[in-house]
């Protein structure tokens, strides 16, 4: 299983009936693709688009179906559209249950990095500004290293996204919580030690006396 998928299905254990749920760019779109049997979640579009499905396949996909980056989803029964103000209306006002975005650094307490590199040439920082200090929940989808260098730091080193810490990181590696301020390592990935994620992580980790195993399949 390869690590975006690993990570993709470990956050759609996350999910729960009736959920309104944001998906960021990349790997949160899998997301949509692994949701649990037997409950129905309702995914946001930030460009304006409540009930978006599974990614399509390929040459099936609709030039007027894409999410917020511009690539294709699917619209699943009873989906509905709107315009920018609607949908960042819900995002401000507090009314999503649970955002899922991709990450460049997460800090030991849990601040976030993604939307921008200084000295690259980027888009702008789109909504993820909006997600992470509105949502009620904040998950990170986030490999866990980039050409060997740890994405969990002792401190961002990249401008941050918002002030708020997130509530759950998910790497290829590893499930990480941050109560208290604390990073604090809950679960590995299959065949994944404890050793081997607290090498390959340069922040501080709390790891606890059981740290369970993910429970993807």
């Amino acid at each position: 299983m390869d690590a975006q998928t690993v990570i993709a299905k470990r956050i759609a254990l996350e999910l729960r009936d009736g959920m309104l749920v944001n998906l960021g760019i990349g790997i949160p779109t899998q997301v949509a693709n692994f949701v649990p049997p037997g409950i129905r979640v309702f995914f946001q579009s930030e460009n304006g688009l409540i009930g978006t499905g599974a990614v399509p396949d390929e040459g099936m996909h609709h030039r007027l179906l894409t999410d917020a980056g511009g690539r294709p989803v699917t619209a699943l029964p009873g989906a509905c559209t709107f315009d920018s103000a609607m949908s960042f209306g819900l995002i401000r006002g507090g009314h999503l249950d649970m955002t899922v975005l991709g990450g460049l650094q997460v800090d030991s307490s849990g601040k976030l990095a993604n939307w921008t590199i200084p000295g690259k040439m980027v888009p702008g920082m789109g909504g993820a500004m909006d997600l992470a200090s509105g949502a009620k929940r904040v998950v990170i989808a986030m490999q866990h290293t980039a050409k060997g260098k740890s994405k969990l730091v002792k401190q961002c080193t990249l401008p941050l996204t918002t002030a708020r810490p997130i509530d759950l990181l998910v790497t290829e590696l590893a499930v990480v919580a941050f109560p208290e301020g604390r990073a604090t390592l809950l679960e590995t990935a299959p065949g994944v030690s404890v050793e081997q994620v607290v090498a390959a992580t340069e922040a501080a980790l709390v790891i606890p006396d059981r740290v369970a195993v993910m429970n993807i399949q």
